[in-house]
């Protein structure tokens, strides 16, 4: 069958892509499970940051030696991608090197450009395997990432190399096959780094070199479509979620908090008690106990985490030894989610199953321990915002289960009977000023 090929490489294709997608819409349905926010205003703001922090990866640049190297590989993605293009329409149609007859002389100017660039892929992971497995970086050691989240991203690595040692692979054997006079191998010229190997195999018969060239470029084929659908259950989707997270970050200041207008209006109505709605009033909930409590912001937020632990560098708490992590955090309400979203789609609708955000997977410890400095939403690459989920379950803490420090609770008491947080009654509290002239 002549086009048995094709067959199957178009069989593949559209069973990946619906795999991918039906995990990509399961995904989009869990992050919507949060409250709404609109988060449309200003564009030009907002695709500003999508340039500069996803595409242009800005904040990687404080380290300048791992940001370029991350350039290398995001490079290196983006060449897979460009390179994919012509694989797919080569698949499809039964030809070869679909793109080098259009393209003439940039064509090999491209290909020679992939194939530095592929090198340096390949070196780049295996300094990142080193420095994530051999240098004990604390953030790479840290207790977060045990079990999973530690092979996930070596996986990735490991892939990588593979996916660019193969597309090396392949135009070696298809220019031995060129020097070979085979027919359906187009005449491309040595390329920079390919070329550099076809003598050790240029020797080989034809049969052998057929079978090394196709089977590495099926293997490429079955490698991109396997990491296409490994995506949806890795940290790695940031390659993807990382745009729409740059672009629908919060605007406002790093340390201006939200204001909770529930909480305002209690004050308004304590204070003068006229102002008070008659009759009943829904039940209001302050915070958040659970992932449906979060903004769908907060949510997308724990997908796009990279779970650098760039975070966890940067906040004091952490590096004073309290049990605080903001990398733990985002990766604990990204599991809280994924359960409920299986919760949902089990059952139709979500079925109570007796844990929560709050105590099950986020601890009242983790939560004190924080200082509100921002120093994780500051030093987070893709526009993460772990403190804006701390700040909700405390407030659901405290202001839901009357779970405060002990320490905290007199200034309550204090606020709720004298206005302010000291024991002076408001009668009393100028008596400071007689006998000043």
């Amino acid at each position: 069958m002549p086009f048995l090929p094709q067959i199957i490489f178009i069989a593949l294709a559209s069973l990946a892509i619906w795999l991918f997608t039906k995990n990509m819409l399961q995904i989009r349905r869990n992050i919507f499970l949060g409250k709404a926010e609109d988060l449309g205003d200003h564009p030009y703001k907002r695709w500003r940051n999508l340039l500069l922090l996803a595409l242009g990866q800005k904040k990687m640049f404080k380290n300048k030696p791992v940001a370029v190297m991350h350039l290398i590989i995001y490079g290196g993605f983006i060449i897979i991608n460009i390179e994919v293009l012509e694989i797919v329409m080569d698949g499809v149609l039964g030809t070869h090197r679909i793109f080098l007859g259009p393209l003439g002389d940039t064509y090999s100017f491209l290909i020679n450009f992939f194939e530095i660039l592929a090198i340096g892929v390949i070196g780049v992971c295996i300094v990142f395997l080193v420095r994530r497995n051999g240098m004990k970086l604390k953030r790479f050691v840290s207790n977060d990432l045990n079990g999973w989240p530690r092979s996930d991203a070596n996986y990735i690595l490991i892939a990588e190399i593979i996916l660019m040692s193969l597309f090396l692979l392949m135009n070696t054997m298809d220019r031995a096959l060129q020097l070979q006079g085979n027919e359906h191998y187009r005449n491309t010229g040595n390329f920079v780094i390919s070329g550099l190997l076809v003598p050790f195999f240029s020797g080989l018969p034809t049969p052998t070199l057929l079978v090394i060239e196709r089977s590495s470029w099926w293997i490429h084929i079955a490698g991109i479509v396997t990491f296409l659908n490994y995506l949806p259950y890795s940290k790695h989707l940031h390659i993807i979620l990382a745009f729409p997270n740059s672009y629908y970050a919060r605007l406002y200041p790093n340390g201006q908090m939200d204001n909770m207008p529930n909480v305002q209006n209690e004050v308004k109505y304590m204070m003068e008690p006229a102002l008070a709605p008659t009759g009943e009033s829904p039940v209001i909930k302050f915070g958040a106990k659970d992932v449906f409590d979060l903004s769908w912001k907060n949510l997308l937020d724990a997908y796009s985490c990279t779970e650098c632990g760039r975070c966890s560098t940067a906040c004091p708490a952490n590096q004073t030894g309290k049990i605080l992590s903001p990398r733990k955090i985002m990766m604990d309400t990204r599991d809280r989610l994924q359960v409920a979203g299986k919760n949902i789609h089990t059952n139709g609708v979500f079925k109570e199953d007796g844990k929560s955000l709050l105590h099950d997977y986020i601890t009242v410890e983790e939560l004190r321990a924080c200082t509100t400095c921002n120093a994780c939403v500051e030093a987070c690459p893709v526009s993460i915002n772990p403190l804006d989920i701390i700040l909700e379950l405390r407030r659901a803490l405290i202001m839901e289960d009357s779970n405060a420090p002990q320490e905290w609770n007199g200034m309550f008491t204090n606020i709720e009977n004298n206005f302010a947080p000291w024991k002076f009654s408001p009668d009393d509290r100028d008596k400071w000023t007689e006998g000043i002239s």
